[in-house]
């Protein structure tokens, strides 16, 4: 049996642990935006009190991500805790992310004089310099955390060196910067089932980590790093916590996982495996997967077992952008997934990835085919997504590093996690800044209760005419950045589209 394993039943520890989701500030230049971190994070808060719990810790979590919550509330709850040790599951969220690392100081200097650990995407890309720079912080659990946390525990109960734990990273006396890694745990079945303070109406559950794939935008490979690659519990582990949240109340559940079916047969036969177990259930689910995991039979086991909903990662319909991002996959395998589905009564939502900074305006035409050909325009809220959806280049991932390597990257977010990357083709550039522009223009109204284009207002004759408008726009910028040498400037044109959104939405 591997250390790690044996450190998951230490038992007699008396350390008071809290683990902390903290609150989430709305942003309002990109609020829209999804590419923050992976929806597995959402886990990973009940993942470390369930680990640290089976290692004999005395662990209370507190959710303080609902709507809502403030760093304040947050705050008054941990100091009153008196805990030894607070693990936070630090998640980026765009221009607000420097109030978090500000509430750590706030906490120090009311009174808390536990041990401050981080975990997850955000700390695990940018280590050095949060243990550089926020003095707060004590350690940082780097990449999978869940046997680095239990140990981090262990050893300040026995008050031995921390510099000594794999995968944990702290600051020496002198500051230097101590880090081993440790690599992700081969066999995730030897988790617990995260902790779950309350259930929603969609159950998020986890049945694999990791990615086979390395595209150059995605956190998952950075993250795991060190020969993690895809993992996935056995179809029985998933089965016994999926039928324990049955039993209390759960019915509708969705995948978080990177990628659900995992690779070549061997992928296929699990997932088959698992939906065998579930199918008695009865219950509903959503998932996210690669294109070409897809096949007749998987999709007619996937719908048998209660699949409602499927995202599909196809991210752009040029063959010269996905071979950029290391999509290692085609336009043509993403076409012949989208028929898969609909011929099995699924109609498939998309990741797209509509303005990427090499892209050429014959990659932008290439796009709007795809999405033409495929009737992925027809619907406002799916429309106003597709057509403004920009590449986000974030530490840790291959783009970044290639874009600063090529000096084509400008630092920006709290600890540069995020990377601002200009477009080769400066025409390119002007279309994108006004789709982006006239997307969330509608967006924002999307979300208005009192908007005649609000979501909820599905029926209404007005969201067709909104949705044709952006299709037609695109079109129009896509013409004019062609045609003329000079297209308008951004301000003046701009205002014209807000004419035109204003008119269509007083027409109502």
């Amino acid at each position: 049996m591997s250390r790690s394993r044996c450190l998951l039943q230490v038992g007699g520890i008396t350390v008071n642990v809290i683990v902390l989701d903290h609150p989430r500030l709305r942003s309002e230049k990109k609020f829209n935006e999804i590419a923050n971190t992976p929806l597995c994070s959402c886990l990973m808060g009940g993942y470390a009190a369930a680990a640290l719990e089976q290692g004999g810790m005395d662990v209370r979590l507190i959710d303080d991500a609902i709507p809502g919550s403030t760093f304040q509330e947050s705050v008054k709850k941990i100091v009153a805790g008196k805990s030894d040790l607070l693990c936070v599951n630090a998640v980026y969220f765009w221009e607000q992310t420097e109030r978090l690392f500000e509430f750590f100081v706030t906490l120090k200097d009311n009174g808390f004089s536990g041990h401050i650990n981080l975990f997850g995407f955000l700390p695990s890309l940018v280590y050095v310099d949060i243990l550089k720079e926020v003095t707060a912080v004590d350690s940082i659990a780097v990449g999978e955390f869940e046997h680095s946390l239990v140990e981090l525990a262990v050893t300040l109960e026995k008050k031995e060196k921390l510099a000594d734990i794999p995968g944990l990273a702290v600051r020496l006396q002198k500051g230097e910067i101590s880090f081993q890694p440790r690599p992700p745990e081969k066999m995730p079945n030897v988790f617990a089932f995260p902790q779950r303070l309350a259930l929603d109406s969609t159950v998020t559950i986890q049945a694999s980590r990791g990615c086979y794939n390395r595209c150059s935008f995605c956190l998952v490979p950075a993250f795991d790093g060190h020969g993690g690659g895809w993992r996935g519990r056995s179809p029985e582990n998933i089965f016994s916590e999926m039928e324990q949240l049955v039993a209390r109340g759960a019915c509708d559940f969705y995948f978080a996982d990177p990628n659900f079916i995992g690779p070549g047969k061997r992928g296929k036969e699990r997932t088959l495996a698992l939906l065998q177990l579930i199918r008695p259930l009865h219950i509903t689910f959503g998932m996210e997967t690669r294109p070409n995991d897809l096949d007749d039979e998987i999709m007619e086991a996937l719908v048998g077992a209660g699949m409602t909903s499927l995202l599909l990662g196809i991210e752009s319909g040029s063959e010269n952008i996905l071979r950029l991002i290391k999509k290692s996959s085609t336009a043509g395998t993403a076409e012949r997934a989208i028929r898969l589905c609909r011929n099995h009564g699924i109609e498939p939502e998309i990741g797209f990835l509509m303005f990427v900074s090499e892209a050429t305006l014959g990659d932008l035409r290439s796009n709007l085919l795809f999405l033409k050909n495929n009737c992925l325009l027809d619907r406002l809220d799916r429309t106003a997504n597709l057509l403004c959806h920009r590449q986000i280049v974030l530490a840790g991932t291959s783009g970044y590093d290639f874009y600063e390597k090529q000096d084509y990257l400008v630092k920006s977010g709290v600890f540069g996690f995020e990377g601002e990357v200009q477009f080769r083709d400066p025409k390119t550039h002007w279309v994108a800044e006004l789709m982006i522009f006239a997307c969330l223009t509608i967006l924002r109204n999307m979300s208005d209760t009192d908007s005649p284009i609000f979501w909820q207002k599905n029926s209404s004759p007005i969201l067709q005419v909104a949705n044709q408008f952006l299709v037609n726009l695109f079109i129009s910028l896509l013409e004019e950045a062609e045609q003329k040498t000079s297209p308008l400037d951004l301000a003046t044109k701009k205002k014209e589209i807000l004419s035109q959104i204003s008119k269509i939405l007083l027409a109502s």
